[in-house]
């Protein structure tokens, strides 16, 4: 037993986090095989505690006890040091850097373990303290970008006019009380007091009231949440809320808030994502979409159209996805078209679980995506793994869903059969009907907006990739604000795509933040931050 104390509870979590096993020596073998240096003689061999407390392991911590090792950072002739030859002798052995090849990288640091869910201390908890988010003013012609303190008496100033409308929009998944106690697994590196929602809600609730956002898009809102503190305590600061609630058994859904100072209500349109009548749509994600009237003196005003919704999470099931977007995109359509067939202003928020140049995202962003050959679970990029490697069907989804390939609603039509002399037979008919399926038959998905992102995903300066949400087994980037507006490329570095033009132009965005800047105030969620997701926050102008 005391050679086990060498490396503290001597256990280990496998890559997929399914489980935990001995470390030494009786399992080595399925260790060994996340491994790529041989370990035929693991079970001889124990690493002291500075060593095995800072090195990576892959696909779960990226600060985690265990090690991690690659053949493009160890020579495949390396050995790990010997410390005991039997199962009953061993001694402690000093292992320097001196030992590994010129080729070897290691992370150093003096990461420790305790008993509370065995989780890094460095993950678990550093200090209290909030992080300053910065607004990021996009000026008007230029590429330059001002900085400006996050104090709200700092903020870019929305301004209305008669011929100008200025506003601001939250995109915020709150993070469901049902679901953290679900995934509690993804939680463990935060003290427990801060994960009840008894904590939680002041917390956000004064986020809101900080920020101020004229238009709220909230995903994971639990309905008996919402109806006795959420709702009551927004329309107390001036909101008027719209919510769809998920059609399955978990109880949180979308809302829209909107202040009644701003806006006008024109209609109020949700969208269920479940269709009994169509097999490849068995989840209960859902979205909502709203018709919202500026209140400016102009009586020309446009309407905007501020869609809401959160895409099913399963990272292996792209078509789900793609086919639950297409939905969401066709209601937008019939809701922003105008009678001179142009669209109204349009800003799409929500969780769409998908990372940023990812075959979803792309499509959202360019309004096409052909799908031909790619695998399910590519569409979102947000693991790469060999599952999920079934290729998209052609099309993706039913004829009888209603929703063609440029993603509008279809008007069914029933085609009218004549008699004639030379009527066809039933299998000419048959024949004549598979050619003609055949031949209608594309891979390639369509819309007709031009969405920006209100964020570039990246840091111009570093290339270091923002991140929205962020807990033990991942952070990164699944939260957007899309609006209407043509697009100027910039060519530069990634990050350098700013949209200036038409439609709806974007003043100001409140900077995101690193995956090293949330851990230094312990991940999400934390004393502070009460969700595992960052709000999205922008302000846009409407000129009139």
């Amino acid at each position: 037993m005391e050679a086990w104390r060498c490396v503290r509870r001597g256990y280990g979590r496998c890559v997929v986090g399914r489980g935990r096993y001995p470390m030494l020596p009786h399992h080595q073998k399925s260790l060994g095989r996340d491994w790529t240096a041989p370990w035929e003689n693991l079970q001889r061999c124990c690493w002291n505690r500075h060593i095995s407390s800072c090195m990576r392991w892959p696909g779960h911590y990226s600060r985690a006890p265990y090690p991690y090792f690659s053949s493009r950072h160890f020579s495949l002739n390396w050995r790990p040091p010997c410390l005991f030859e039997s199962r009953t002798q061993f001694q402690y052995w000093n292992w320097r850097p001196d030992n590994l090849s010129q080729t070897s990288l290691i992370h150093l640091s003096s990461y420790i373990m305790n008993s509370e869910g065995d989780e890094p201390s460095s993950k678990r908890r550093k200090h209290q303290g909030t992080i300053k988010r910065d607004w990021e003013y996009i000026c008007n012609h230029n590429k330059e970008k001002t900085k400006i303190l996050g104090d709200k008496n700092d903020d870019p100033i929305c301004e209305d006019s008669e011929n100008k409308f200025d506003f601001s929009v939250m995109s915020y998944n709150i993070l469901s009380q049902d679901l953290l106690e679900d995934n509690s697994h993804l939680y463990k590196h935060c003290q427990r007091p801060v994960l009840h929602w008894s904590f939680r809600f002041p917390n956000i609730l004064k986020e809101i009231k900080h920020y101020d956002a004229d238009v709220l898009c909230l995903q994971e809102v639990q309905e008996d949440h919402y109806g006795t503190e959420i709702r009551p305590s927004l329309e107390s600061l001036g909101y008027h809320c719209e919510y769809k609630m998920r059609t399955g058994r978990k109880p949180d859904g979308c809302a829209i808030c909107f202040k009644h100072s701003k806006f006008s209500l024109l209609s109020v349109n949700p969208v269920e994502f479940y269709r009994r009548d169509v097999p490849l749509l068995d989840r209960d994600n859902v979205g909502l979409v709203l018709l919202l009237q500026p209140k400016i003196p102009s009586a020309a005003s446009p309407a905007i159209c501020v869609a809401n919704t959160h895409l099913l999470y399963n990272p292996r099931r792209g078509d789900i996805k793609l086919t639950q977007l297409a939905m969401l995109l066709a209601e937008i359509s019939s809701v922003a078209h105008q009678k001179d067939g142009s669209f109204c202003p349009i800003v799409m928020c929500g969780d769409f679980n998908s990372v940023p140049g990812s075959p979803l995202y792309s499509f959202i962003k360019e309004g096409k995506l052909n799908y031909e050959g790619l695998a399910i679970g590519k569409v979102s990029g947000q693991e790469q793994s060999s599952r999920g490697q079934r290729i998209l069907s052609i099309p993706i989804w039913p004829p009888n869903l209603g929703i063609s390939q440029n993603c509008v609603y279809e008007v069914q039509q029933v085609p009218k059969v004549e008699k004639t002399d030379s009527d066809l037979t039933q299998t000419q008919l048959d024949k004549t009907e598979v050619l003609v399926t055949a031949e209608k038959l594309s891979s390639k998905l369509q819309h007709h907006f031009s969405l920006s992102s209100v964020y570039s995903h990246y840091f111009p300066d570093t290339g270091i990739p923002e991140v929205t949400t962020c807990h033990s087994r991942s952070a990164i980037t699944v939260d957007y604000i899309f609006y209407s507006a043509e697009k100027e490329g910039v060519a530069g570095q990634p990050g350098a795509e700013v949209a200036l033009v038409g439609g709806l132009k974007l003043l100001a965005r409140l900077s995101l933040l690193t995956e090293q800047d949330l851990w230094t105030v312990n991940g999400l969620p934390n004393e502070n931050n009460s969700s595992d997701h960052l709000p999205l926050l922008a302000k846009f102008r409407l000129e009139l």
